[in-house]
């Protein structure tokens, strides 16, 4: 039996494409009411004018130029990411096209792999691993993450998750938000603390999504105002750290950094951050593990389902047709 059509047509999901066969295969059966097609985003949607195209679900981060990707397919109402970050989503969809993300999909992975660059970094891990390939043994005393001061500016579901993994490793913890505010947990900073709060800290953590708001938030006088020997790590966008300030401090010897995401993405060959002594790089890795594939196929079948029964998505960042 299905369900009847809302009231309110212009929200009505009908046809939802997916960027991948295996996808478009395991979700078929989601709900009677919504019929799943495959949208690869190099060939046109199959089996559907892409006019009449309701919901769209984007290729995982960085797997496809998606530039111009939307202009024939005039009728879209959603865009669903497998990312927890949009940013360039609004651009590509429009604002009257409602943005769903992948929200809690990533969090534990990207909380791991902060820590795991924190521990690697803090314990010398990389430095170890460059001495291997040239064969050599260099005992040394690294600092360590138990009793760092932690700095952790993001205090969204990923941030949570870091914060209690932090917490496991004897850290003392200062959250920082776009505004100042109390929660269960406690105390919340503004961003607009960041250059105050910044001289009594070893470790800053990003993971905050790139507004305008955010975008060089991590900028030169914040860096300039840490201690030496801090570590600065990004698991957030590339460009919410300011990569040029960044660099002079890492390179100059001053400042540590361990990096999943920089800005450009990728960075040249020649940049100097690559060789640089006390940087540590990862490709983009943070949500990329094996719970991924699982986690973002239980969510797109949720998904599928309320929409299916005239629901509203869950995870809106735009609400578009649901304002």
């Amino acid at each position: 039996m299905t369900t009847p059509e809302p009231a309110d047509d212009h929200r009505v999901i009908r046809t939802l494409s997916v960027p991948t066969s295996e996808l478009r295969d395991t979700l078929a059966d989601a709900s009677p009411n919504v019929e799943v097609v495959l949208w690869d985003f190099e060939d046109a949607p199959d089996g559907v004018d892409p006019a009449k195209l309701d919901a769209a679900v984007l290729p995982y981060t960085g797997q496809a130029d998606l530039t111009g990707a939307f202009a024939t397919a005039t009728g879209l109402k959603l865009v669903q990411t497998q990312s927890t970050g949009y940013d360039g989503v609004v651009d590509l969809a429009g604002p009257d096209v409602a943005i769903a993300t992948a929200a809690g999909v990533h969090a534990a992975a990207t909380a791991e792999l902060a820590v795991g660059l924190a521990l690697a970094s803090l314990r010398g891990i990389d430095d170890a691993v460059r001495q291997q390939a040239q064969g050599l043994w260099r005992s040394a005393r690294y600092p360590g993450l138990a009793d760092r001061r932690v700095l952790l500016v993001g205090v969204g579901g990923i941030g949570e998750q870091i914060r209690r993994r932090l917490e496991t490793f004897e850290t003392e913890i200062t959250r920082v938000g776009s505004e100042a505010r109390d929660d269960d947990q406690g105390h919340v900073h503004a961003s607009s603390e960041l250059v105050e709060l910044a001289p009594r800290h070893d470790v800053v953590i990003v993971i905050t999504p790139l507004t305008d708001a955010t975008r060089g938030l991590i900028g030169q006088e914040v860096l300039a105002a840490l201690p030496d020997g801090a570590l600065v790590i990004n698991v957030a966008r590339g460009a919410v750290v300011d990569t040029e300030a960044l660099t002079r401090e890492v390179v100059a010897g001053r400042l540590r950094a361990a990096l999943d995401v920089v800005d450009p993405e990728p960075l040249p060959e020649d940049h100097p951050l690559w060789s640089a002594p006390g940087a540590l790089i990862t490709p983009h890795n943070g949500g990329n593990t094996e719970a991924f594939p699982p986690r973002i196929r239980a969510l797109l079948r949720r998904q599928i389902q309320v929409l299916g029964e005239g629901g509203e998505p869950v995870n809106l960042v735009q609400r578009g047709p649901w304002a």
